[in-house]
């Protein structure tokens, strides 16, 4: 809290305030008074703190810091006085088309990321059969209740009018997330739970309870808020900061609060124009939407990992940062064999695999298989850099065309609301940096004029070429091929770094590229070649789709992921599932920002080496741009040339 009230230009310190200071006290805590009789001994003014509405994965109790501070004059759900929420409902225009183009995208998002509050919960537990009147529990003592014109007694009532009103409907009663966590008790227990009454004290999301309930019962809990935001009229027993305005219906209504709000206007006054939200990346203060960039990268770690997991077919070296990554809930748990990994994914975890090291047979309730991401780091794998982002896939890996991919699935999905802006935006910042996947920059060399296509080399038993490409399989293929449809162009020919540092196979005699390349462009910025050239012919290279990305034509002769969208010259072997999707019929086509939001946004898992929490893709990005990574130590160096030794001898011996 220090750190975000300093951002925004306060300086916090102990002691008596002066006549040029105020007063800061936690909304109505029990310890506000004391405050606020400071305030008013010495006649300066008084300012309320309180979490915003979009807070944590966990409660506040359980130690989590919040995403972002209300600060201002009263407190949001006190309805003695106005807060300044409520001034600004009151007064604020509420009616730039652009700001509340802003709001129904992030109603839009909270809903599609299940995001609420307090996000610890997950999609295993079951959901009443729809049909519902939900009334919503709130923990006792909570100073909410109090000041909303509320007490014990209000909630017993509030049941009572939700039986009589919904005769033969089924009542569920939601237990807060406090008191699930065994926090603070609520209103209502199991001796509530008779006749058509249920008491449901799983956690589940706020989002899908509200879309099996027919009516909504609320003391002033926030989830009465996004009821309103998910379309209902729910019906209110206090006097919560989103009561009177015309979308809710009042029991004690609040005489002042006068006008008629759409809840997009609701939505934009309390989400985006009141709260100070905070980057925790990278330390500033940030608008509502890169906060809930924020959160969907942690609540997506929660989700995916609160189980723990075992691993499976990890390098030493890669350990470390599959711990940080992974093993935030609980550690993760490396096995040694298949057999180990079996009987330590039967206690509960799943089972992460790398990619192309899946024994055969291995047997789980829920393996993903894991592999570097396509914005990586600054520098190579092979010289034992660690990943900035990592990809799991559930149904296969996206460089195997002959199964089903995750990937695939997001690629032909609708993009979620405010996804294509903010594909754009990355999109736009890759560019603009000229950042790829390993970033190792380097010098182009002077071109010839004419028609230039570039050739990315790769390495030839790469799994993406031994599954995904059939006639074309080797870099002297690829040229020739190109030359053959090409004979008056200017072949610009790039080595894969792993092949020119001679760490892996695919390295062309000089004899025959004569005739094939007009330029061989070693240690070359890719990024840079791309951008020099008129096209790129391929066969599963990731230069192929950081082409797409810049605007160049590209023609494939294997099968990458980003091939058989009607986005490439597809001459290889495009499984017909990409074109029909997996229900067989035919879909409208993504286009280049979907295919960039599938496999930059929605796909991969980042993590920041600095705050070394997950993040979104922006922070990566503007880690690579500034520089500000860790730099590898003297062992990462050692284990990389030892590395190498051991590659250069295992392929004499294989010679």
């Amino acid at each position: 809290m220090r750190r975000i009230l300093t951002l925004a230009g306060h300086e916090l310190r102990l002691g008596l305030p002066g006549p040029q200071d105020g007063v800061v006290v936690w909304g109505r805590s029990p310890y506000a008074a004391r405050g606020e009789a400071v305030a008013a001994r010495r006649s300066v003014p008084l300012l309320r703190l309180e979490d915003a509405f979009l807070r944590s994965v966990r409660p506040g109790r359980q130690g989590e810091p919040p995403l972002g501070l209300m600060l201002g004059q009263g407190v949001h759900f006190d309805a003695s006085e106005p807060s300044a929420l409520e001034a600004l409902l009151a007064s604020h225009p509420l009616d730039d088309s652009h700001l509340l183009q802003r709001a129904r995208d992030g109603i839009g998002r909270l809903q599609a990321l299940d995001l609420s509050k307090y996000n610890a919960f997950g999609q295993q537990h079951a959901l009443p059969q729809p049909g519902y009147v939900l009334v919503v529990d709130q923990t006792r003592g909570d100073a909410s209740i109090h000041h909303s014109g509320a007490s014990a007694s209000t909630f017993r009532e509030m049941l009572v009018f939700a039986q009589e009103e919904h005769p033969g409907r089924a009542v569920v009663i939601k237990t807060h997330p406090e008191t699930l966590a065994g926090l603070r008790p609520g209103h209502y227990g199991p001796a509530d739970a008779q006749g058509r009454v249920r008491l449901l004290a799983d956690p589940v999301s706020p989002w899908r309870l509200l879309e099996g309930a027919v009516a909504v019962y609320t003391v002033s809990s926030q989830l009465g808020f996004e009821a309103v935001l998910a379309g209902h009229r729910p019906r209110v027993f206090g006097q919560p900061f989103y009561s009177g305005w015309g979308l809710t219906a009042d029991e004690n209504p609040v005489p002042r609060r006068r006008r008629v709000l759409t809840r997009v206007q609701l939505f934009a006054a309390a989400m985006i124009l009141s709260p100070l939200w905070h980057d925790p990346c990278r330390d500033r203060l940030c608008s509502f939407e890169e906060a809930v960039d924020q959160l969907e990268a942690e609540v997506r770690a929660f989700r995916e990992d609160r189980h723990g997991h075992v691993a499976l077919g990890m390098r030493l070296w890669k350990r470390g940062r599959l711990q940080a990554v992974f093993g935030r809930e609980k550690p993760l748990v490396f096995a040694r064999d298949a057999a180990a990994a079996t009987r330590l994914a039967g206690e509960g975890r799943g089972l992460l695999v790398w990619a192309g090291k899946e024994p055969a047979g291995l047997a789980a309730p829920l393996i993903r298989r894991v592999e570097d991401g396509f914005l990586r780091s600054r520098g190579l794998g092979a010289d034992l850099i660690p990943p900035l982002s990592l990809v799991t896939d559930d149904l296969g890996i996206y460089y195997d065309p002959t199964r089903e991919s995750r990937l695939e699935r997001l690629i032909l999905a609708p993009l979620p609301p405010g996804g294509r802006l903010r594909a754009e935006r990355l999109v736009e910042r890759l560019s603009a940096a000229g950042l790829s996947k390993y970033n190792l920059g380097g010098v182009v060399p002077v071109l010839p004029e004419g028609r230039r296509i570039l050739v990315p080399g790769q390495v030839e038993d790469d799994a993406s070429i031994r599954l995904g490409a059939r006639d074309v399989c080797t870099n002297l293929g690829l040229l020739r091929a190109a030359r053959a449809a090409n004979p008056d162009a200017v072949l610009v020919y790039k080595p894969h770094p792993d092949v020119e540092a001679g760490l892996r196979p695919g390295r062309i005699d000089p004899a025959d590229l004569a005739g094939l390349a007009d330029v061989v462009a070693n240690r070359a910025d890719p990024v840079a070649l791309i951008l020099a050239c008129d096209a790129v012919w391929t066969m599963t290279s990731l230069l192929g789709f950081e082409a797409l990305l810049r605007q160049r034509p590209v023609t494939c002769l294997g099968a990458p992921f980003y091939a058989g969208y009607g986005l490439t010259q597809d001459l290889g072997p495009v499984p017909e599932r990409r074109r029909k999707g997996t229900d067989g019929q035919h879909h409208p086509r993504p286009d280049l920002l979907a295919l960039a939001h599938a496999a930059l946004i929605a796909y991969p898992r980042y993590f920041d080496p600095v705050s070394r929490r997950p993040c979104p893709p922006e922070v990566v990005v503007e880690r690579l741009i500034t520089g500000s990574l860790p730099r590898p130590g003297p062992l990462n160096r050692l284990l990389a040339k030892a590395q190498g030794r051991l590659a250069s001898h295992a392929g004499l011996w294989r010679r």
